[in-house]
């Protein structure tokens, strides 16, 4: 089974970037218009009206074949039994210690028993705003 998604898989992105190709290469449906009028651009690799039918119907036929293979994969992918349908599913759940204070929170640190009940007390800060710009 590997072989074969392995096989597909190489088959759509080597269509994909065939399409790509085949797609940059065409020209625009205005890329006519400046032709008409004398512009230089006229000349073309398989003469003035074969290279859009032969590069329109190869790009046809490598988007029918990248949808096909598409469809493959997904199909494949699908019908492969999942082990799991969540990466969480293994990590155990557990309850904090205790929630008294913010600092016994924090992971690295322990807080004093006594601390834990009182209540923070914010820094005093001056009343002016001139004071709270910090200098060097």
């Amino acid at each position: 089974m590997n072989v074969v998604l392995t096989i597909v898989l190489a088959v759509q992105m080597l269509s994909a970037l065939g399409m790509i190709g085949l797609i940059l290469v065409q020209h625009g449906k205005g890329a006519d218009m400046g032709a008409a009028f004398g512009s230089g651009g006229s000349g073309s690799l398989f003469g003035a009206s074969g290279s859009a039918n032969f590069l329109s119907r190869t790009t046809g036929i490598l988007a029918a074949l990248f949808f096909a293979c598409t469809l493959m994969l997904a199909y494949f992918g699908s019908a492969q039994p999942r082990t799991s349908s969540s990466v969480l599913e293994g990590v155990a759940v557990t309850a904090p210690a205790s929630a008294a204070s913010g600092a016994a929170q924090i992971p690295g640190t322990t807080a004093p028993a006594a601390a834990a009940s009182a209540v923070p007390v914010p820094p005093a800060v001056a009343a002016s705003g001139a004071a709270q710009i910090p200098t060097k």
